[in-house]
C-alpha cells in the first residue's frame, strides 16, 4: 500500500548548523521553517516535541521527498549505527568521488570513502558521511534511478533490528511491500561502528516501496542494542520515516501509537495521518496519498 517517501525526520541538538551545511555543501535548500504544533506533536504522541524548532528542506531538484530536522532532547547513549532503527538516509548523487572531494573541507566526516558496493560494470557506488547533527549520510550513484542534480533526493532508507525475519514479515504482512531474500553483506560503516572486523558480513534484504524507493533492512549484531526514547519525545538520531500510503490508513492492520487524524499543515495538507512502530522499534508516519499535493508553495 506504500506510494512513496515523503518525510525523513532527524533529531539534531541545534538547528543553525545543519541548516547551513546541507545549504553549503549539499545544495538544499529550506521550504518551510517554524515549530511543531500541537496538532502535528499529538498526531505523533510527543508532547514534548511541541514548540520545538524545525526546518524542512528539500533537493535542488525540487524531488517532493523533504529532509526535516527537529530540535529534540539529548540521549546520552545514542550513538550512531549502534541501535536498533532508522539508521542511515540515502541520497541519489550523480558521482560520489566528486562529493568526496566537495565535502573533504566541510562538516560532513567521510566514515566511508566511495567505492563500488561489488564487482560488476555499471555497478551502484556509494560512500558514507557523518554530518553535522550526528546524522548519517550514504550518497550513491545508482543507474536504475534518475537523478536531476549532483546531489539529489531521498531514494533508500536503511533499518536496523535485531531479527531479518521479524523485520522482513513486518514490511511484507503489515505494509504489503515486495521483500527480497537476504543476502550475506559486508557494511563497513556498521562494522567500524561496532567495532568488527572490516571484512564482517550482515544479512541484508531490500524492499521494495515503489519504482523510486527503497527500504534497506539490515540485520544487527547482539552489541546493537534497542534506541532510548525518553517519554513524549521523538526518537534520536533518525527518528522517523513518513510514507504516502494508497488507501486508506483503517485497512491497515498496525498497532497506533494514537489514533490517526487529520492534520492541516504542509506537506500534510488535511490529510489523514498516523506513526506505527516496525519490528526494530522504527517509527513509521503513514499519510493518506488521497488528493493532496505535497509540493511546497
Amino acid at each position: 500500500m506504500l506510494k512513496s517517501i515523503l518525510i525523513v525526520t532527524i533529531s539534531v541538538l541545534h538547528l543553525g548548523s545543519v541548516e547551513d551545511a546541507f545549504q553549503e555543501h549539499l545544495d538544499y535548500e529550506v521550504v518551510e521553517r517554524g515549530v511543531i504544533s500541537s496538532e502535528v506533536a499529538g498526531a505523533w504522541d510527543t508532547p514534548g516535541m511541541a514548540d520545538r524548532d524545525y526546518v524542512l528542506m528539500q533537493a535542488e531538484s525540487k524531488a517532493p521527498v523533504y529532509l526535516r530536522f527537529v530540535e529534540n532532547e539529548y540521549v546520552a547513549d545514542y550513538a550512531p549505527m549502534m541501535s536498533h532503527g532508522w539508521n542511515a538516509t540515502e541520497l541519489l548523487v550523480k558521482d560520489p568521488d566528486a562529493v568526496a572531494e566537495r565535502l573533504s573541507d566541510s562538516p560532513f566526516a567521510i566514515i566511508g570513502p566511495p567505492k563500488d558496493l561489488w564487482a560488476a560494470p555499471n555497478a551502484p557506488r556509494a560512500m558514507q558521511t557523518l554530518g553535522p547533527g550526528n546524522e548519517v549520510l550514504y550518497l550513491t550513484s545508482n543507474g536504475d534511478f534518475t537523478t536531476e542534480t549532483d546531489i539529489d533526493r531521498v531514494f533508500i532508507m536503511v533499518v536496523g533490528g535485531p531479527s531479518m525475519a521479524s523485520m522482513s514479515e513486518f514490511y511484507r504482512a503489515k505494509l504489503g511491500l515486495d521483500v527480497g531474500d537476504a543476502m550475506p553483506f559486508s557494511i563497513s560503516v556498521v562494522s567500524r561502528a561496532q567495532g568488527l572486523p572490516a571484512d564482517t558480513t550482515y544479512p541484508l534484504a531490500v524492499a521494495t516501496v515503489s519504482k523510486d524507493f527503497l527500504i534497506e533492512i539490515d540485520e544487527y549484531p547482539a552489541a546493537a542494542t534497542p534506541r532510548t526514547v525518553k517519554p513524549g519525545f521523538l526518537p534520536p538520531g533518525t527518528s522517523m520515516v513518513t510514507f504516502e500510503v494508497n488507501g486508506d490508513l483503517d485497512d491497515l492492520a498496525v498497532d497506533w501509537r494514537v489514533e490517526p487524524r487529520e492534520v492541516d499543515e504542509f506537506p500534510y495538507d488535511g490529510r489523514e495521518v498516523g506513526v506505527t512502530t516496525g519490528a526494530a522499534g522504527e517509527w513509521i508516519e503513514l499519510i493518506e496519498a488521497g488528493d493532496g499535493d505535497s509540493n511546497s508553495d
